[in-house]
C-alpha cells in the first residue's frame, strides 16, 4: 500500500481562473503602453488620463519590482509602488526647476529611466549567470 500523498508532487490544477497571472501582465502592458501613446500623441481621450497615470505608475514600479527580487510578495509590492512614486515626484521637481515642465517631456522622463533601472537588473543578472557558468 502507498501512503496518502502530501499534494507536494502533484502537478497543479488547470482550470478556469488558475492561470491569470500571464493575462493580467499582459493587459497591464496594453493599458500602459496606451497610455503612454496618448500622451505622447496629446490624443483627446476620456481615457488619457487614467492611462497616463498606470504608466506613470506601472513603469517605475515594474523596474523596481524586478530589481527587489528577494523580498516577500507584499513588501516587493509596497516598496515598488512608493519608488514610483518617489521616481515621478523627483522628474517633475526636476522639469519644474529647470522649467522644462510638459507632459509629454514627463512621460519620456520616466519611460527612461523606468527602462534604464530594468536594463540595469537584466545587465547584472544576465552578468551573474555569466560568472557562475565560468565558475563551474
Amino acid at each position: 500500500m502507498k501512503p496518502a500523498s502530501s499534494g507536494l508532487g502533484e502537478p497543479p490544477r488547470r482550470g478556469p481562473g488558475r492561470d491569470l497571472s500571464p493575462l493580467l501582465a499582459g493587459a497591464a502592458v496594453t493599458v500602459a503602453g496606451t497610455g503612454a501613446a496618448l500622451a505622447l500623441t496629446g490624443a483627446s481621450s476620456p481615457l488619457r488620463g487614467p492611462f497616463t497615470l498606470f504608466f506613470l505608475l506601472a513603469a517605475p514600479a515594474s523596474a523596481c519590482a524586478a530589481a527587489l527580487r528577494g523580498l516577500a510578495p507584499l513588501g516587493r509590492a509596497v516598496t515598488s509602488l512608493a519608488a514610483a512614486a518617489a521616481l515621478n515626484m523627483l522628474v517633475a521637481q526636476g522639469m519644474l526647476m529647470l522649467h522644462l515642465w510638459s507632459v509629454r517631456g514627463g512621460v519620456v522622463a520616466v519611460a527612461a529611466l523606468s527602462s534604464a533601472a530594468l536594463l540595469l537588473v537584466l545587465v547584472r543578472r544576465w552578468h551573474g549567470r555569466t560568472a557562475k557558468r565560468r565558475v563551474s
